[in-house]
Formats: structure tokens, sequence, C-alpha cells
């Protein structure tokens, strides 16, 4: 009997200097769910995520959370739109000018998108061309350079056109391969390109001259620009009419200093009588009946400084 309390002794005291020997069969033995004594002893157990909140339920008038913004991951972070630049008020609509002036600038634009300088707007053929000034880079001190600046170097051309002797001269052309935006520029001095002496409208061109010219204007339209009848020499061989002299009317006197001539071709339906009665020697009125009897329009204007 002594021998078992011996044994007994024995075995409580080993379990007392080592009791981790019994820990890895212990925790083994324990029911599922039951925690162990020697977790505090190791630590590697992370606690617990405390459970989120319940919302809060929304009372009458509330308005909801605005959504989070869903980020674009094609966009680069300065470039999402933030949720005030989403809520941001259309701007006002710009007030249409009104007809109180005669003229304004020209909303007219060139191919690429860009703004032509120097042009006066008028109010119907504002939109179908192009309108020139005697000023900018149409003005006397002009320059191939300056038209290349303001219309890009692909629509002005330095080129052989045809004089009026049936002579080629050296002249800036613009928008060549365009023949409803053709326009010649002829320089004082040819080999700098510098200094315009003369601009041809002509062809099938739809640029407007100052004091509202282009091509196609009859006599009685010419007198309601002029504010007055004009002089003409007569028809030439090739039944064209030539200005004389603008006989003190509106356009004989332009802003900036340019000259503006004028040929008017006959009607092609015209009979050959009327082109005999106005032979180019003479001179004639422009509400001449003999003239007026060929019908003619204009062919060609001559912007000249």
């Amino acid at each position: 009997m002594h021998r078992r309390w011996i044994g007994a002794a024995l075995l409580f005291g080993l379990a007392l200097v080592n009791p981790g020997s019994l820990s890895a069969q212990q925790r083994q033995q324990l029911p599922p769910g039951q925690p162990s004594i020697m977790d505090d002893d190791e630590g590697d157990t992370a606690p617990a995520a405390p459970a989120p909140k319940p919302a809060k339920p929304l009372r009458k008038g509330d308005k909801p959370p605005a959504p989070a913004i869903e980020q674009d991951p094609d966009l680069d972070v300065d470039d999402q739109l933030a949720p005030s630049q989403v809520r941001q008020p259309v701007p006002a609509a710009v007030s249409t000018p009104t007809g109180g002036e005669k003229r304004t600038r020209a909303a007219a634009r060139t191919p690429d998108g860009m703004a032509e300088p120097g042009l006066m707007a008028h109010p119907l053929r504002a939109a179908k061309s192009d309108i020139m000034a005697c000023s900018g880079v149409f003005g006397r001190d002009s320059s191939h350079v300056k038209l290349a600046s303001a219309y890009r170097s692909r629509n002005v051309t330095f080129t052989q056109v045809d004089a009026a002797t049936g002579a080629k001269v050296m002249a800036s052309v613009l928008f060549a391969k365009d023949p409803k935006r053709r326009l010649e520029i002829w320089w004082s001095k040819p080999s700098a390109r510098t200094d315009t002496h003369l601009i041809v409208i002509n062809g099938q061109s739809d640029w407007i001259a100052p004091g509202d010219l282009h091509l196609g204007l009859t006599l009685a339209e010419l007198e309601q620009l002029n504010g007055k009848p004009f002089k003409l020499l007569g028809f030439n061989k090739e039944g064209v009419a030539t200005l004389s002299d603008w006989d003190g009317g509106q356009l004989a006197a332009l802003p900036g200093g340019c000259k503006i001539g004028i040929s008017l071709r006959a009607d092609p339906k015209a009979p050959s009588s009327a082109l005999s009665g106005a032979p180019a020697d003479r001179v004639f009125r422009s509400d001449d009946a003999v003239l007026r009897a060929a019908n003619p329009t204009v062919s060609e204007i001559l912007v000249a400084y």
C-alpha cells in the first residue's frame, strides 16, 4: 500500500515539473468549440473583427446616400469626374447679335477650322463666301508670309497666273485647287513677295470684295451699291466692258486706300447688235439702254493699291 502512495506521489511530481508535455494530447481530446487554457500562452490567434453596425433606417424626408463613384480603369485619377463636376449647371446660351450693324466680324472659317483674319461678314453671304477688306492680310503692307501664317502654308501657292496682256506673272494664290475660294494676290515686289499690288477675283470665285462687290452683279445692282450710275467703256471683241469711273459714288473711296476696278461680260444670249451698239472705244453711263441691252454681269473684280 505504501508503494501505491509513493508511485502516485512520483507521478504527481513529474506532472508538476513538465506540464506542457500533456498539452498536445489534451488539446486533441477537447470537444469542438471548447477553448483551451493553453491559448493564452501562444498568442497566435488574432482577435475577431467586430460585426458591422446595422444601417440606420431612413426616416421620412431623408435623402438616400450618394453611391460611391466607380473608378474607370482606363482613365487617370485626374481625369475622373468628381460629383461636383457631374452636377455642374449648363452655361447660359450666348445671346444672338442683333442686325443693327451693317456688317460684323466674319463667322466664316477655313476648312481647318481656323477663323479667317481681316474679314467682314455680310448677313446674307457670309455662310457661303469669303469676304475681304483692304486691311490685315489684304492690306497694302501684306506679304506671302502673312498669308501663309493666316491661311496655313498648304493653302497658299506662289505660282504663275495669267495677266490681261496674255503674259504670265508670279502671284500668291489662295486655295488654288478650289474654284469657289480661289484668290490671286499680286505683289509690288515679286522677288520678296511683299507689298500688295493687286488682288484678283475671277472665274467661279465666291470672294466678296470691299463694298460688297462679288461676281455676277448686274448693272442695276452695281448702281445700288455705288449710290448712283457710273461710267463704262463699251464691249471689246470678247464681249467684255470695263469700268471707266465710279463718278464720285460710294465705291470711289473705300477704307484702307484701295481702288476697285470691274469687268462685265455680256450675256451669251445677247444679240450681236447690242454689242456692236456699245463699242469699246466709247464711254457709256451704266443706265444707258444700249449698254443694258446686252445684260452684262460682273466677271472680274480688281482690288488695287
